[in-house]
């Protein structure tokens, strides 16, 4: 088994096509709302994301999608034996076919972003990491029809994917309100981008973020960031 040890639970990988990485904790950790009380996760793979933001946000209920049949099994594992298997529910489908009456204060996503890219050998890999164009157009259409007047949707990607989605968001009156551009370190530019949609209007603010400070030294703000979650911190 690939079992990955948080402090509060633990994620069993096994038959999840994309493992847990650094762009899922962080959107996970910094993805905020001002008391939500129902959270989705588009996307769940392994689970992740739901459980962290399960953990960071305890009055909330946590929803979670996931196309891929064995990953959705792994996942709903991996919510019933965590201890907050009560506020925790997985559906096995698409976004696209997903639907539900209340509204989400928060949408957290980690999509696949390599578009119009060389697909992978692996199918399900394929379908984890890639996307067209129009997977985004539909992913923000559904992700507006989802949200709360006053909720946020929260999306992390690459710099060029993210300004498509920025646009594409405005064409639906979602604006964007906050920008985080991730760093390995000072020295190298923006990898990834976590970016954050409303529906109320509100002045963009930007912010960088350094995962490293030298070579296989984790900076303070990760560590800051993740410490309630990772064993190591």
């Amino acid at each position: 088994m690939s079992i990955f040890k948080f402090k509060q639970f633990e994620v069993d990988q096994t038959g999840c096509a994309m493992k847990i990485n650094t762009d899922g904790v962080l959107i996970a950790a910094m993805a905020n709302h001002e008391g939500p009380q129902h959270i989705l996760d588009i996307g769940t793979g392994t689970g992740v994301i739901a459980l962290m933001l399960a953990q960071r946000f305890p009055e909330a209920e946590v929803e979670a999608v996931e196309i891929d049949l064995q990953a959705a099994q792994t996942a709903g594992r991996n919510f019933q034996l965590s201890v907050f298997n009560s506020r925790l529910k997985v559906h096995h489908l698409g976004i696209q076919e997903f639907h539900s009456i209340p509204k989400f204060d928060l949408i957290v996503s980690n999509p696949p972003f390599f578009v119009n890219d060389l697909r992978n050998d692996e199918e399900r890999k394929g379908i984890a990491r890639h996307a067209d164009q129009s997977f985004f157009e539909m992913l923000i259409r559904k992700a507006n029809d989802l949200l709360a007047q006053n909720g946020k949707l929260w999306i992390i990607l690459p710099v060029k994917q993210a300004d498509e989605v920025v646009k594409i968001a405005a064409t639906y009156s979602l604006h964007l309100v906050e920008k985080v551009n991730l760093h390995s370190d000072l020295q190298k530019p923006t990898f990834r981008q976590i970016i954050c949609l409303a529906k109320n209007q509100a002045l963009c603010v930007e912010s960088d973020f350094y995962i490293y400070e030298s070579l296989k030294m984790h900076s303070s703000s990760y560590k800051y960031l993740l410490k309630d979650f990772f064993l190591a911190f």
